[in-house]
């Protein structure tokens, strides 16, 4: 089963992050909880856990980008 990770809301005016930079790669395998990687905002940066242990399997959105909330970032299986 494959588990979304998406741009987190991290407070209430959100409407976008940048992925600051990502702590694991494609094909490495996690244990929930993991920091995966670091969302940039306008405020913070924040450290994002992995919401369920697996496979990186893919990583949708590079480092550096800016995406709406929401949008997917990476797949876990």
């Amino acid at each position: 089963m494959a588990t979304e990770l998406t741009m987190p809301k991290l407070g209430e005016v959100m409407e976008e992050g940048t992925v600051a930079s990502w702590r694991v790669r494609e094909g490495q395998t996690v244990q929930e909880g993991e920091i995966l990687l670091e969302i940039e905002t306008d405020k913070a940066t924040a450290e994002i856990e992995s919401p369920a242990s697996g496979v990186v399997t893919r990583i949708l959105v590079p480092e550096g980008q800016t995406v709406p909330v929401n949008t997917l970032l990476a797949v876990i299986t």
